[in-house]
């Protein structure tokens, strides 16, 4: 389990009931490295100013990450972090490496509903 102040996701299964409850969600899918930890630090900051917006964190080497790691969307994607958004379950935008807190509003502000 990563070490963040973000919802932890474990499993496919879990993800998917998230995705199936919640209509806009954030995955930071990475691991406790010098690329991913200013991205869930953004997250983490941002979840308490999207209160609409359901923030998490699965770690990158777990098996169930594959769920995300072979979505099409990344299937280009050389670094980590992996940042997924989804509206409805459906991936609105995913991005790869570090996002300032900046890029990652914008991102929110353009792609989720009633945020």
């Amino acid at each position: 389990m990563l070490d963040t102040h973000l919802n932890h996701i474990e499993t496919a299964a879990q993800l998917n009931q998230i995705l199936s409850t919640q209509d806009n969600v954030v995955v930071v899918c990475g691991r406790m490295g010098p690329m991913c930890i200013p991205v869930y630090e953004n997250a983490e900051e941002l979840q308490h100013e999207y209160p609409n917006v359901h923030f998490y964190d699965m770690d990158f080497d777990n098996p169930e990450a594959n769920i995300i790691r072979s979505l099409p969307e990344v299937k280009r994607f050389m670094g980590i972090p992996f940042t997924i958004y989804y509206v409805n379950g459906i991936v609105a935008r995913a991005t790869t490496g570090m996002q300032t807190k900046e890029e990652m509003m914008d991102i929110i502000e353009t792609e989720f509903e009633n945020v």
